[in-house]
Order: C-alpha cells, then sequence, then structure tokens
C-alpha cells in the first residue's frame, strides 16, 4: 500500500540519518589515536634517519643518506639483516610445516581440542622466560652440564656448544619454531573447521590418502588463512629480539654482533653503545626493517594471490 510504502521509506531514512551522526563519533577518536601513535612516529623515525642525534639536550643536524652508506658498510647491519632473513625463512618453513603436519593429525584424532590447546601454551609464555629456559638446557659448562648436553654424554657423544655464536642463531630458530607453531596450528585448524565434513566424507569414498586430502581438499580451501598466517609470521620474524638477547647475550651487554638481528642492532645503537646513543643511526636501521617487512608482505600476498573457492 502506498501509506505503508512512505512510512518505511521515512524509517529507513531517519535510520541512515542516525548512522551518520554516529559515524564521526566513532571515527574520529580511532584515527586520531592512529595517526598520533602511529603515523607521527612513523614519520618522525624516517626523518631522523636522515640527521646524527645523541637524543635529549642535542640538536639533530642533517647527513643526508651517511647514516645508510654506513650501514651498508657495517658488519654488525650485515650480520643482523642475514640472521633477521634466515629466521624468517628457515623459522616460516618450519613453523608452517609442522603446523601442516599436526593440521593433518589433528582433524581427525579424538581430543583434538585438548591436544590444540595444549600446543599452544608456549606462545602464552613470554619469550624472555623461553630464553631462560632454554638457557638452563642449552648450556655448556664441563662437569655442570645443562640438559641437552648432559642427554648427549650420557650416550657418549661430545657436548656441543649451543650458544656459541656460531650455532645460536639457529638454536634460536628451533626455538621459534616450538614456540610458535602451537599459534599457527590453532589459526590453521580454525579454518579447518570450516570445511564441510562431506567434502573429507567424498575423499574418503574416493579412496584418497591423508596427503591427497590434504592437498586437494585441506590446503585450496584454507589458502587465504595460510596467506594471512604468512603476513603475521613475517611481521612477528622482523622484530625478533628477546630469545636473541637472551640466548646469545653474556648477561653483561650485547651478544656478539654474529648473533644480532634488525632489531638487536635497533637497540643497540639505542641505548648499548655504552656511550654517545646513535638514534640517528638507529632509525635508519628501523626505516630498513619497515621497508624490509613491507615488501616481504606485499610479495607474499602477491604470491598467494588466487581466486577465492565458495564451499
Amino acid at each position: 500500500m502506498p501509506g505503508s510504502t512512505d512510512v518505511g521509506g521515512r524509517a529507513s531514512g531517519a535510520h541512515l540519518v542516525r548512522k551518520k551522526r554516529l559515524f564521526f563519533p566513532f571515527f574520529l577518536p580511532a584515527v586520531t589515536l592512529y595517526v598520533v601513535f602511529l603515523v607521527v612516529p612513523t614519520l618522525a623515525t624516517v626523518a631522523l634517519g636522515f640527521t646524527s642525534w645523541a637524543g635529549a639536550g642535542d640538536t639533530p643536524e642533517f647527513t643526508g643518506f651517511a647514516n645508510y652508506v654506513e650501514l651498508l658498510s657495517s658488519d654488525a647491519f650485515r650480520y643482523s639483516f642475514l640472521n633477521t632473513l634466515l629466521y624468517i625463512v628457515a623459522g616460516g618453513v618450519g613453523t608452517f610445516l609442522l603446523a601442516f603436519l599436526f593440521t593433518m593429525v589433528l582433524r581427525d584424532m579424538r581430543g583434538g581440542k585438548l591436544i590444540r590447546a595444549i600446543l599452544f601454551f608456549p606462545n602464552i609464555v613470554a619469550p624472555v622466560a623461553l630464553g631462560m629456559f632454554f638457557s638452563i638446557v642449552l648450556i655448556y659448562r664441563p662437569n655442570r652440564q645443562g640438559l641437552a648436553n648432559h642427554l648427549l654424554e650420557s650416550v657418549g657423544l661430545d657436548a656441543v656448544k649451543f650458544l656459541q655464536a656460531e650455532n645460536v642463531t639457529w638454536v634460536v630458530t628451533g626455538c621459534l619454531i616450538w614456540a610458535s607453531s602451537g599459534f599457527y596450528i590453532t589459526i590453521l585448524m580454525a579454518a579447518v573447521d570450516r570445511i564441510p565434513p562431506y567434502l573429507y566424507e567424498d575423499a574418503d569414498i574416493a579412496g584418497a590418502t591423508p596427503w591427497q586430502k590434504f592437498r586437494h581438499v585441506t590446503l585450496p580451501l584454507t589458502w587465504d588463512v595460510i596467506g594471512v598466517a604468512g603476513v603475521l609470521w613475517t611481521i612477528g620474524a622482523v622484530k625478533i629480539f628477546e630469545l636473541v638477547f637472551v640466548l646469545a647475550g653474556p648477561g653483561t651487554y650485547s651478544p656478539p654482533i654474529r648473533a644480532w638481528t634488525l632489531g638487536v642492532y635497533v637497540f643497540d645503537r639505542s641505548f648499548g653503545t655504552q656511550g654517545t646513543p646513535e638514534y640517528g643511526m638507529a632509525c635508519a636501521a628501523a626505516v630498513v626493517m619497515i621497508l624490509l617487512v613491507s615488501v616481504l608482505v606485499v610479495l607474499l600476498r602477491r604470491l598467494m594471490r588466487r581466486d577465492t573457492i565458495q564451499f
């Protein structure tokens, strides 16, 4: 009826007006916080990367690209950059292989949700605590070895200096895989839980093996979630700091430069120079971190891009 149509139209228009009135009161505070605490500090970091600045009481002096030239010629920065890439690639491959393996196993296992919760537990432990735990387990100390070396010696093998500068990067990679896998298992299993059971039933009827079900059912239908998980891993791996500092550090200063990451490099130039801070260098290294994660995330999203499968 015409009358009811007019009433419905007026009600819809009034609702839209109320929504528009509520838009800015909710939008502006969020944007203000975002700009003040993220955009402005980021722009300030970029600007300070072109200066020489020792902090409060000193005036930033514009030096152009001198900080970046020094970064490229620095052994410490080279080790930091390569170690960070190693954590991203090797740690990521190990973490996702383990996550995929548990995804295949836990999907049909009784008590899978309980095991999923147990596997997630290391992710909620502070990295500093994890580092202290692994340092106790892996320490090399004649006549008073850590658990790992004690087991090696008990079977007649020589003790290993796991926490030496040349070995600690791989030790940290293993610790990251152990600590992070539960988080990504939880994410992938949440995506698997959305897959209709009849697809797996059809695969069983067709005689598919677990690997074939994973490859042709699980992997395609969780591809978007895997892409997001890959982005999360990349962002987190670029910022690795605590585990390296605790496991490789002597307890009095910074770890040996062969074990550094970009996070440790920024910290050292800001607070660990045992003299005048080099905040300009620290900001330049932070800009490199931003560029690195931006490039890797864009590449990852392009590589993972494919048409969405509806189910």
